[in-house]
């Protein structure tokens, strides 16, 4: 059984077991996470999707982990005038272990 689900603004599909990759959850590991935001359910042939999301539906998983994405760095300048500017960014990230899909 697959599911779409929609966290921080973003949708990830899942399945039972699946380790994904998401926005900042506030949590440390070892707690569970409830993702009540499903948007669609496949299983086998049979597919519900939400309007925009499925009633009684819901994603348990665990926080495997805390952590920064890569790295991302930008540079500004401009010619002739010796102006230059270097920042980068790191974005918080949580991974997550899918251990239950409830889909009613």
């Amino acid at each position: 059984m697959q599911v779409i689900v929609k966290t921080g603004g973003k949708q990830y599909v899942a399945s039972k077991g699946d380790v994904i990759i998401v926005d900042k959850l506030e949590g440390e590991a070892g707690t569970s996470v409830e993702l009540t935001e499903v948007v669609a359910v496949v299983d086998g042939d049979k597919t519900v999707v939400g309007s925009p999301f499925i009633k009684g539906a819901k994603v348990v998983a665990e926080i495997v982990r805390q952590g920064k994405a890569k790295k991302i760095n930008a540079f500004n300048y401009k010619p002739k005038k010796n102006e230059r500017k270097r920042w980068g960014h790191r974005q918080p990230e949580t991974h997550i272990k899918v251990t239950e899909v409830v889909a009613k």
